[in-house]
């Protein structure tokens, strides 16, 4: 179903219904959750250099797809998203910067606990400004979920490092709001070039940290890598995305992410999975799966 939804995207035909998107949103959540996998096969890069890279090749990717498949030329395309395109492409700049900068500022395990609100923020916004009514069922699944990620790295968390918290806070605000303004774009306008845009302020950003540089070549491809599966491709599928998925509903399967990087590190890295991390993935998959497939029957 998933390779059937990728090729009738590109056309810009498919219409998935609430389980196709929500299959749809679980193939970008295996992408999105490469990136821990991925750091374990670098050979020198550091954090702000890996961001710089992984930034500028997702920016570099969607610059030459567009003037190649669209036959578009990029610039006109951002400048047609207008302010609320330079503003969507700021807050995937903060996404796409602030996790590596908070693990540097504290324990990984406050950086995902501050990512694990990312549903809650959505839900909260979704109702203040969409005015979308969220199911009593959604307000228990999202809690469920946020205790699921708190169980998976309880043993982790620090008091300390609360500069890289709040930091790490700034990713479910900037998605959350980011969800919003996708969701109440005009149809006529692709939003698409905001992760373009985003990954050029990303890359500018990091770039008087990340030189002179340590990047080997192998890491550089690897980065490549990153900035094209991990980045330009599901970032790019998400803004279609937003249009048969709520806000909340696609936070809340973003949570998703965690537990799949969990398994990444545990295939490459020979990482051990943790029984904490086995009860809380299984808290958080039930919550997904039973808010999928209740949402599914009353609509």
């Amino acid at each position: 179903m998933v390779s059937a939804a990728l090729q009738k995207l590109l056309s810009g035909s498919y219409q998935p219904g609430r389980i196709g998107a929500s299959l749809i949103m679980v193939f970008l959540c295996v992408l999105w959750s490469m990136s821990g996998a991925v750091a374990r096969q670098m050979e020198s890069a550091q954090g702000v250099e890996m961001a710089f890279w992984r930034s500028g090749f997702c920016c570099l990717t969607l610059v030459v797809w567009t003037a190649a498949y669209t036959r578009q030329n990029p610039v006109k395309l951002v400048m047609a998203m207008g302010i609320r395109g330079v503003i969507s492409g700021f807050l995937w700049s903060v996404m796409f910067t602030c996790f590596m900068v908070a693990v540097m500022l504290t324990t990984v395990a406050n950086t995902l606990l501050a990512i694990s609100l990312s549903p809650l923020v959505a839900a909260i916004l979704a109702r203040l400004v969409l005015g979308i009514r969220i199911p009593r069922v959604t307000w228990t699944c999202i809690f469920l979920a946020c205790v699921g990620i708190w169980w998976m790295f309880k043993d982790g968390l620090s008091g300390d490092g609360l500069l890289g918290v709040l930091i790490a806070l700034g990713i479910p605000l900037a998605s959350a709001t980011n969800l919003i303004i996708l969701r109440t774009s005009k149809a006529q306008i692709s939003m698409a070039p905001a992760v373009m845009l985003g990954g050029f302020f990303s890359a500018l950003l990091m770039l008087p940290f990340a030189f002179p540089g340590a990047a080997s070549a192998s890491d550089i491809a690897w980065l490549a890598f990153l900035g094209i599966f991990q980045l330009a491709l599901p970032c790019t599928i998400l803004v279609w995305l937003t249009r048969f998925l709520p806000p909340q509903e696609i936070a809340l399967l973003a949570l998703l992410e965690v537990i799949l990087g969990s398994i990444w590190a545990w295939l490459w890295g020979n990482e051990p999975i943790p029984l904490a991390t086995l009860q809380g993935g299984v808290l958080i998959i039930g919550a997904l799966v039973f808010n999928t497939l209740r949402r599914q029957q009353s609509v």
